[in-house]
């Protein structure tokens, strides 16, 4: 976390919505769901969060970064990157809420068995995306380390209404996109033919989204983990 975010942010701030607010939320938006078997099997959730959730998470200070001229992957700007990790919750409520509610007990449960994955010995990762024109991503699948996939969008431009992830069949051929839609998300389970990216096209002002994976114990960067010493049980 930046410096001048530290210095104007505590945790003595408060949120509207609790962590049980969210795993209510949640369950709700899981139970509602809409599956679709092409090209792979992945679900739309919507109101997945509280409103004032989304809202607290639009209004965190953090800048969004520049591209430098070059996109296609996020590893190439893992210094600019922001998670909900130790640092974060403990400066911002919101962070920790949502953390908080991720890593519930009832929330792995329900993830495990809606979605046909297993969680035991994962870890949560929570990462706050913000995208500016010019940025995109190749087709890719997530398989290796991640035992989930949860895009979120957060953003309320109506001008973003077209920038959902873009959806690849298993020779890499466009076949549509999500809808991007805030409060929102894209879920998968990874695997061989899961790819999925974001075409180039124009972007007005900050594509905001969170990027919620559960990952594997051979995760290597253990700072962007929220509990990097509480895998999932």
């Amino acid at each position: 976390m930046s410096e001048s975010a530290a210095a104007t942010h505590s945790g003595a701030e408060t949120v509207k919505s609790s962590a049980e607010d969210i795993v209510l939320a949640i369950s709700q938006s899981v139970e509602n769901g809409e599956r679709s078997d092409q090209p792979y099997t992945h679900w739309v959730l919507r109101d997945c969060f509280p409103d004032d959730t989304i809202e607290d998470m639009l209004d965190l200070p953090f800048p969004a970064p520049s591209l430098e001229g070059v996109s296609g992957k996020r590893e190439l700007h893992n210094k600019t990157r922001r998670y909900f990790d130790a640092e974060n919750q403990e400066a911002f409520p919101v962070c920790k809420a949502v953390a908080d509610a991720l890593q519930d007990k009832r929330i792995t449960d329900l993830v495990a068995k809606a979605f046909g994955t297993s969680l035991d010995g994962t870890y949560l990762r929570i990462e706050f995306a913000q995208d500016i024109d010019g940025f995109w991503l190749e087709p890719h699948t997530d398989l290796g380390v991640k035992s989930f996939s949860m895009l979120l969008y957060l953003s309320t431009d109506e001008s973003h209404e077209n920038l959902g992830t873009d959806i690849y069949d298993a020779d890499k051929n466009h076949i549509g996109r999500s809808p991007f839609t805030s409060n929102a998300a894209m879920i998968f389970v990874p695997g061989s033919n899961t790819y999925h990216g974001f075409e180039r096209r124009p972007i007005k002002g900050v594509r905001k989204s969170l990027i919620i994976n559960f990952v594997t114990d051979e995760w290597r960067a253990r700072e962007q983990l929220a509990f990097p010493e509480a895998p999932i049980a």
